[in-house]
């Protein structure tokens, strides 16, 4: 029995050529980016060219880097003065809440995406309270240790998104003057996690001395065993001055890691172009900016919330333990 052939179909390759396989969608949508990129800088170069064309805000210095900083009185209530820091802290206030309440009344047997992501925060959290602190003080802290992780990721992802809070810089709409968008974080106002960690220094302070019956055995717990002779008061001092640095380390670490990467974010963004007064050095930096925002945004928002509460639980959990 012969065989028949079959022609091939109208624009197949021939039998025995390798087929040449085509750019994929993401090369061409990558490629697409940086030709726009490359052009705009073109654009502006040709435009403007090289020359500074600083901004009459930028030479007589009313802009400056820190005004994202800056916190502008919007009105007062007693002895509150309500500002945009006063604001985000509120706004994470209530979406924990809201996150933590939604999550528990949707609890099933038949788990969604939504309850296998609060299952896996609960082992997380879990996990680092089981690991550091005895069954009695887990279970008294582990919703305070919990709630610190959501509460402060709350605080840092919100201060990714550009909200109408600049009241120095307003733009005008129909005779109206309204706030610029901006963004901004509570964590970048030093008073923000200064008042979360003394929250936790009180508490591992209250723990040790209970669990070390009063300040002289919690004194004598801060010294390391074996330490005897002329070194006993050059290691007391240290680990005291050690302890009280736990507070300093609490605050800072979250202060300086989110107030560098907003800084980061805005003078990659655009602000170092106008500071320099070129549009090209705006549009070249452009990229790296978003790279920065993108990189905050995903990484270093949980990060430095699962490094405070798991710093929380190893200092509730070292409070009661003799060196």
């Amino acid at each position: 029995m012969s065989a028949i052939s079959v022609p091939a179909p109208a624009g197949a390759p021939a039998p025995g050529k390798p087929q040449k396989a085509g750019m994929s969608k993401g090369k061409k949508i990558g490629l697409s980016v940086f030709a726009v990129w490359l052009l705009g800088i073109v654009f502006f170069v040709a435009v403007f060219g090289f020359k500074s064309h600083k901004a009459p805000d930028v030479l007589s210095g009313v802009f400056t880097p820190t005004n994202e900083f800056k916190l502008d009185t919007w009105f007062s209530l007693g002895p509150v003065d309500f500002n945009k820091g006063v604001l985000y802290v509120l706004l994470a206030a209530v979406i924990t809440l809201w996150v933590m309440i939604a999550a528990v009344k949707r609890l099933r047997e038949r788990p969604g995406r939504l309850q296998v992501a609060v299952e896996m925060f609960y082992n997380l959290t879990f996990g680092m309270t089981k690991e550091n602190l005895d069954d009695r003080l887990g279970r008294k802290y582990f919703p305070l240790i919990a709630t610190l992780f959501v509460f402060i990721l709350v605080t840092n992802l919100i201060g990714y998104i550009p909200l109408p809070v600049n009241s120095v810089d307003k733009f005008t709409i129909f005779g109206a003057h309204l706030p610029s968008f901006q963004i901004y974080a509570a964590d970048t106002n030093v008073a923000f996690p200064l008042m979360l960690a003394l929250l936790v220094f009180c508490l591992f302070t209250w723990e040790g001395l209970k669990a070390h019956h009063g300040p002289i055995g919690f004194l004598k717990s801060l010294m390391p065993g074996g330490v005897k002779g002329a070194m006993v008061p050059m290691i007391f001092g240290i680990e005291v001055l050690s302890y009280f640095l736990r507070l300093i380390s609490l605050t800072v670490r979250l202060w300086a890691n989110l107030l560098a990467g907003h800084m980061l974010i805005a003078f990659m963004g655009g602000e170092l172009g106008v500071l320099v007064g070129d549009q090209w050095v705006q549009w070249l930096l452009l990229p790296i900016g978003i790279a920065i925002f993108l990189f905050e945004a995903v990484l270093i928002a949980a990060l430095q919330a699962f490094i405070f509460s798991i710093l929380t639980a190893i200092y509730l959990g070292s409070a009661v333990q003799s060196h």
